[in-house]
């Protein structure tokens, strides 16, 4: 059975390792080291994980689902903060970038975003906005909304620490809009926005994300409507489809016209991580494409698409 108890720097009052059966004498340590087997220095780590956007039928796509754990940040769907999280050097840790999802047309759904991941942490792609009909809009991360027609058209469900469902069309001839990281979208409202997203100071600035797409038009007497704060893609019109989410938020796409009508894709999701200075990262096998920058005493780095394994050291 290997030492266990104190490691580190040895408090006055222990005279020798002896005295102190948890404590690792120098030559010990010389030996554990050598062999790689030292316990490596754990620290702190803050993340921002948002998936893509849904795409937009005729009902805007929903936001890829929003988590992080910055202290003081609201995750999506109204969440608190999650819980502090420790990571080690020298270990793999997954990173994956949600894309965003594909646009539907006046006869076809389109897709959901792809989840994005950091570690154990998922957030889940956006549920996409749907067509017409009868047909339901996609759950996800936050949900899609309702499609157009004088037909029961209900928006896709959020996840809960995540987003907000997407509008319900309960018989309105326009379709409605995707729910948003921050907020859901209004029920019944003859064409209606995408849900509000969420802020985050994560990098150093105050930037809005998970924004959910916004509603197609129907006819002459119901235009467009706008996507969500937070990258969420606006409904087209007669003359121009809607919209996609904006990259790197999660927004979802916009909604399309009625007939002919073509939504807009959602936008590709984003993973950042923020962590002290003192250590570095990686990405030994390739695959992802990320920028870094530094805050204080921290650096940040922004994961913008690609799925790989990075290291800290």
């Amino acid at each position: 059975m290997g030492k266990a108890g104190y490691i580190g720097a040895q408090p006055s009052r222990i005279a020798t390792a002896e005295s102190y059966p948890g404590a690792w004498n120098a030559q010990e340590q010389y030996f554990e080291r050598k062999a790689d087997t030292w316990a490596k220095r754990q620290f702190l780590i803050e993340y921002l994980v948002i998936a893509g956007g849904g795409g937009g039928g005729s009902g805007g796509g929903g936001a890829g689902g929003y988590r992080t754990n910055r202290a003081g940040q609201l995750s999506g769907g109204g969440a608190s903060a999650e819980p502090s999280l420790l990571v080690f050097p020298d270990i793999n840790y997954t990173v994956t970038v949600g894309a965003g999802g594909t646009a539907g047309t006046s006869t076809s759904n389109g897709t959901n975003g792809g989840n994005s991941v950091f570690h154990t942490i998922t957030s889940l792609g956006g549920g996409f906005g749907a067509y017409a009909n009868f047909t339901p809009a996609g759950t996800g991360g936050s949900g899609g909304g309702g499609g157009c027609g004088g037909g029961n058209n209900l928006g896709g469900a959020g996840t809960a620490g995540q987003g907000y469902r997407g509008g319900n069309n309960n018989g309105t001839l326009p379709a409605v809009g995707g729910g948003g990281a921050g907020g859901a979208a209004i029920d019944n409202s003859g064409a209606s926005t995408g849900g509000v997203g969420v802020s985050s100071n994560i990098t150093g600035s105050a930037v809005m994300r998970g924004g959910g797409g916004g509603a197609g038009g129907y006819s002459a007497g119901y235009s467009p409507t706008a996507g969500g704060s937070g990258g969420g893609g606006s409904g087209g019109s007669l003359s121009t489809i809607g919209m996609p989410g904006s990259a790197n938020t999660g927004g979802g796409g916009g909604g399309g016209y009625y007939s002919p009508g073509q939504g807009g894709d959602g936008g590709s999701g984003v993973v950042i991580l923020r962590f002290p200075s003192t250590f570095t990262i990686s990405n030994p096998g390739g695959g992802l494409t990320y920028t870094t920058s530094a805050v204080g005493g921290d650096t940040i780095v922004t994961f913008t698409a690609g799925t790989g394994s990075i290291q800290f050291a």
